[in-house]
């Protein structure tokens, strides 16, 4: 068994770089794909129990523009590069045997768009796209693209941040003049604290926070540990550039290349599992709910709690998406 959790930088064609994290057994042909959402890297210092006793190869890739990789080239659009990057990927960590893995893709909020590009990519594109047996997907984005409802659920600060706005020309190089106002939120893991805090903890209602409480002390994770390892991942990921962040409303916005409605029979093959959470103001319950309408081969799960609560769930859910795939 391979349990390291050291970050790995594959070289790539156009000078760039992937930065990927892998643990379990690398010889497992039981493949499980975790990609981050934003503001986050590829990293495994969080690992289920219920993922632990299984006898899997778990592969954490850090997405274009965040942490270590690159963005795109300027001649790639962001899906053709998560495809490329992917292929790649799984090509160096299976070299003999790439093909005949069982791959399950999982992803958590923003995660969840490359890991439904993945799913619905062409074979000539994503060849391993044939090996998904099933999808992961943790308060779900849905394409804006084709999802005409999609601003209804929004809060105000999305609204502009990656609502219809933010596709205006006159108002995307306010990205630009963004991005240094959060840089300074950012800046330090001290700084990124606060910034969690505000955006997340604090939002928690009564209820939230015992259970909260509760599990933490279950894990016997300390008081604030949490949100340390998080503020760590925040800085981490913008410490080389904040290309990441700036591709995210384009990306949200752009043509994922299938449409969720119109998959074909192949393509809806594998199961597809959602996690769902009523409180969840960054990623609304019917953006899940438009996805599980199109897609097939669904399941949803609804858990309490607002946009992560998920965290406290995650025994449960990685344990009932294996059962469901099998």
């Amino acid at each position: 068994m391979d349990n390291s959790t050291k970050e790995r930088k594959l070289a790539l064609q156009g000078g760039r770089t992937l930065a990927y994290v892998t643990a379990g057994n690398p010889s497992s042909t039981t493949v499980l794909l975790c990609l981050h959402g934003t503001f986050a890297v590829g990293e495994a210092s969080s690992v289920s129990r219920t993922l632990v006793s299984k006898d899997t190869h778990r592969i954490y890739p850090t997405l274009p523009g965040w942490g270590n990789t690159s963005p795109p080239l300027p001649s790639t659009s962001y899906v053709d590069c998560l495809m490329s990057d992917m292929t790649v990927l799984l090509d160096h960590l299976y070299p003999d045997r790439g093909r005949d893995i069982k791959l399950y893709v999982a992803g958590g909020s923003f995660g969840t768009v490359p890991a439904q590009i993945l799913y619905g990519a062409s074979y000539d594109k994503f060849p391993y796209g044939r090996c998904i047996v099933g999808v992961l997907l943790m308060t779900a984005f849905a394409p804006f693209r084709y999802y005409e409802d999609y601003a209804k659920y929004m809060t105000w600060s999305n609204y502009l941040l990656i609502g219809p706005m933010s596709q205006w020309p006159l108002v995307r190089p306010m990205f630009a003049h963004l991005a240094t106002n959060v840089a300074r939120k950012v800046s330090t893991v001290d700084n990124a604290e606060k910034f969690l805090q505000e955006f997340i903890f604090d939002k928690m209602d009564k209820a939230e926070r015992e259970e909260y409480a509760q599990w933490r002390a279950r894990e016997g994770i300390a008081v604030g540990e949490i949100e340390t390892r998080f503020a760590k991942n925040i800085v981490r990921s913008v410490a080389t550039s904040w290309e990441g962040f700036k591709l995210t409303s384009s990306v949200l916005h752009a043509d994922w290349g299938f449409r969720p409605d119109g998959l074909d029979e192949e393509h809806s093959r594998p199961s597809v599992m959602f996690v769902t959470n009523p409180g969840d103001k960054e990623a609304p319950q019917a953006w899940t709910e438009y996805l599980a309408a199109c897609y097939k081969n669904v399941k949803v799960k609804t858990v309490g709690g607002s946009h992560i609560g998920t965290l406290l769930y995650m025994d449960e859910i990685w344990g009932e998406f294996l059962a469901e795939v099998k």
